[in-house]
């Protein structure tokens, strides 16, 4: 007698999968959204079950139990859905408070403000339709995959007769918001766009703008405006509600799209971002595209607040992980994501950030910039041995890991190969005071390690160098603990003061003047009152320590 085949299973027994719903059956669960909708749009009934209700039937046949995420916002069965009603809603009554087709005349306006409406409602409601096509894969119990570029879900579902479908996620998806254009005729017919476009030739290519995430260079977007600050909106407040009763989603991962479109409009519009020009946020070299960091993110601050968007980082460091996740920014290396370059006319090193391609902020710009002859990144010059000494010296002893290297060089050797024997003198301590402690003839110089970072590095030793007497009015002093350097001399080269603290900090250069206070200091400097930094004089060469008062034990 022959075996009974064993029933072949397509999906795991915890995989339930989605019920193949009618489309008025998911209506019937947004009744009330549908009527604060319906009541928004000012209509008569017939009106909006012509004009609206169509609209969002063939939106939710689309999208009909899919969730908008995996595991962040609106991440629940009809995720999706909720998604483009709410966000369809908040954008048509954002229209309330704004005039479209200003220039024009009131007859013309009467005629062209419902048209502006109709369409800010589907742009709203449409603005998520890529993740269809670029996030999901939908099969049926038998393995069949839906072709979202076809047909709509609820159509595919009925024409094969299935019960239940089955959803997984692209891994490494990335976000392609054109690709909505593609979904758009499953939603919209025709005969819709045709009736926007009558009339004008702006209401239909602000919509496409809008839903494929395509700026509009040269002309103010208002559709698009009232979507993105009610996308923003409707995502901030489900993030909150879902932490409430799920946990802590993950945060900020719908925020990429914003800050890049800032960043472009910024580039487009901006006088401070054209590209190449004297202090500009904008250098486009021969090694790549690169944006002046922390200045470029406050402008991107200014400008997304500006447009009033929920959920919106303010901190740079918070905008450089967001857009180097994203693969929008690369970093410098794996323990350091800015760059250090020198543009044309720079008198010392700028922090920067590099996009990972150029086109990201300049497709599109009319006439597009052209890159500079030079590379931009600032790479420390080597200053090479004399020749004598390159074919005389004998290789380096190894060091053992964990050795305290001297900074006094070795006594070189004469031409018989012994070593001149220098007498000792004693120098004796001098009294401390807040003038330089060193000989007439001392050389004052920066000996920072090498982990300090780049732009505080060339900062520090600028201010240091000041000490000689040949080199202008010193822009730091001596005092009993060290050296002070205010802080307004990172600021005047264009370096946070915090930043440069915390990279002192961290290499154990700062001396505390206080126990338990900051580590700064209050005094007055040239006269004026000044808040600065007190730098262990151990990192300067050419002071006497022993002019300093309790220097710090020996770091680790």
């Amino acid at each position: 007698m022959a075996a009974t085949p064993t029933p072949i299973s397509y999906y795991p027994a915890s995989d339930p999968g989605f019920a193949a719903l009618p489309v008025n059956d998911l209506l019937a669960n947004e009744a009330d959204l549908i009527a604060r909708i319906k009541l928004c749009y000012g209509t008569d009934r017939d009106s909006f079950e012509r004009d609206v209700l169509p609209l969002v039937r063939r939106y939710s046949a689309c999208v009909h139990l899919l969730p908008a995420t995996a595991d962040n916002y609106f991440s629940t069965p009809g995720g999706l859905l909720r998604l483009g009603l709410e966000t369809a809603f908040f954008s048509l009554q954002g229209t309330d408070a704004h005039i479209f087709s200003g220039q024009m005349s009131i007859s013309a306006r009467r005629q062209l403000e419902p048209r502006w409406r109709h369409a800010t409602f589907i742009a709203g409601l449409c603005c998520e339709l890529h993740r269809l096509m670029s996030h999901v894969i939908v099969t049926n119990a038998v393995g069949d995959t839906w072709p979202a570029f076809l047909l709509p879900l609820a159509d595919w579902l009925a024409a094969r007769s299935s019960e239940r479908y089955f959803l997984r996620w692209r891994p490494h998806a990335v976000e392609t918001r054109g690709l909505g254009l593609f979904a758009l005729p499953h939603v919209v017919p025709p005969a819709v766009i045709a009736d926007l476009s009558e009339g004008n030739t702006v209401i239909v290519p602000h919509l496409l703008a809008s839903i494929s995430g395509i700026p509009v260079y040269r002309e103010h977007n208002i559709l698009d405006e009232l979507v993105r600050r009610s996308l923003a909106l409707v995502i901030d407040r489900n993030l909150a509600a879902s932490a409430d009763r799920y946990g802590s989603p993950q945060y900020g991962s719908h925020l990429e799209r914003y800050l890049v479109d800032a960043l472009r409009r910024l580039a487009s519009d901006d006088s401070a971002w054209v590209a190449n020009r004297e202090k500009s946020r904008l250098w486009f070299g021969q090694d790549g595209l690169f944006l002046i960091w922390p200045g470029a993110a406050e402008d991107v601050h200014q400008l997304l607040e500006a447009d009033q968007l929920a959920g919106i980082p303010k901190a740079p460091e918070t905008m450089l992980e967001l857009l180097i996740a994203a693969g929008v920014f690369e970093a410098a290396a794996a323990s350091r994501s800015t760059w250090s370059i020198q543009p044309p006319g720079a008198r010392i090193p700028l922090e920067a950030v590099k996009l990972s391609a150029p086109d990201i902020l300049l497709a599109g710009i009319d006439p597009p910039p052209a890159a500079l002859l030079q590379a931009l990144e600032f790479t420390p010059m080597q200053t090479p041995a004399p020749v004598n000494q390159q074919k005389s010296a004998p290789p380096p002893a190894p060091v053992k890991i964990g050795t305290q290297l001297s900074l006094i060089p070795p006594p070189e050797p004469v031409a018989n190969g012994e070593t001149l024997s220098l007498p000792v003198v004693e120098t004796p301590k001098p009294a401390l005071s807040e003038s330089v402690s060193a000989s007439p003839s001392a050389r004052f110089g920066l000996q920072a390690p090498m982990r300090l970072t780049q732009l505080v590095r060339d900062v520090l030793a600028d201010a240091v160098r000041t000490l000689n007497d040949d080199l202008g009015p010193a822009t730091v002093c001596t005092i009993a603990q060290g050296v002070f350097v205010p802080l307004e001399e990172f600021a005047r080269h264009g370096v946070q003061p915090s930043l440069a603290m915390r990279a002192l900090m961290e290499t154990n250069m700062l001396v505390n003047t206080s126990s338990d206070g900051p580590p700064t200091l209050s005094r007055e400097f040239n006269g004026k009152p000044a808040i600065g930094i007190v730098l262990d004089p151990r990192y300067v060469d050419g002071l006497d320590l022993a002019g300093f008062a309790a220097p710090p034990a020996e770091k680790n």
